[in-house]
């Protein structure tokens, strides 16, 4: 195996995938990755984003990919849900949180769902996860379920509601946890019925 090779196979089997510019800060010219890709060595799995041949791209698959694309990102809603185990919906689109005035990203593969949050709603209730090597940023919990019950029009009561019994029943979050992140949201209103029938 040639140090080129060694380099490729290292950056892939850590972390599934690789952008580009990382293979080539690693000392494998574009050139190079290019010929490996005709040759079937390599498979360029979105823009700028390489695998090796037997990479099955799965729902985990797909988040690393946005991830690498778009650093900095944040999930939020149903992908967040499924990141903490919460729904049984299984969204086709990734849903991200940007901010009112950024622009956002554009990528071929996985689609997208886009959603506005104001400055603070972006920062509050962030957690770091790793997923196939790759750190994401998810919303929390508690900022999750304020979250869905801010856009319940976007993605339906039921869900949000399913998603705070269950969040409820396996104790992820706690009442105070969801008050704090119902006021930011300003959905104290909407969500005060539903937290004391579960209390």
């Amino acid at each position: 195996m040639t140090s080129i090779e060694q380099k490729i196979q290292s950056l892939l089997r850590r972390a599934g995938t690789a952008r580009s510019r990382d293979l080539v800060a690693a000392g494998v010219s574009r050139s190079e990755l290019s010929r490996r890709v005709a040759a079937g060595q390599l498979v360029r799995v979105a823009r700028g984003l390489y695998a090796l041949p037997d990479y099955e791209i799965g729902e985990q698959g797909a988040l690393v990919m946005v991830a690498k694309r778009a650093p900095g990102v944040l999930f939020c809603l149903l992908t967040a849900l499924r990141i903490h185990e919460l729904t049984t919906q299984a969204p086709f689109e990734v849903w991200i949180a940007i901010g009112n005035k950024e622009h956002p990203p554009r990528l071929e593969y996985p689609p997208l769902r886009t959603v506005r949050f104001s400055k603070e709603a972006l920062t509050a209730g962030v957690e770091i996860h790793r997923i196939d090597g790759a750190q994401v940023r998810v919303t929390s919990v508690a900022k999750t379920m304020a979250d869905c019950f801010k856009f319940r029009n976007k993605i339906g009561l039921d869900v949000a509601l399913e998603a705070l019994r269950e969040a409820r029943r396996a104790r992820k979050a706690s009442a105070d946890e969801l008050w704090r992140f119902a006021r930011l949201n300003r959905v104290t209103n909407v969500m005060r019925p539903y937290l004391e029938a579960l209390a």
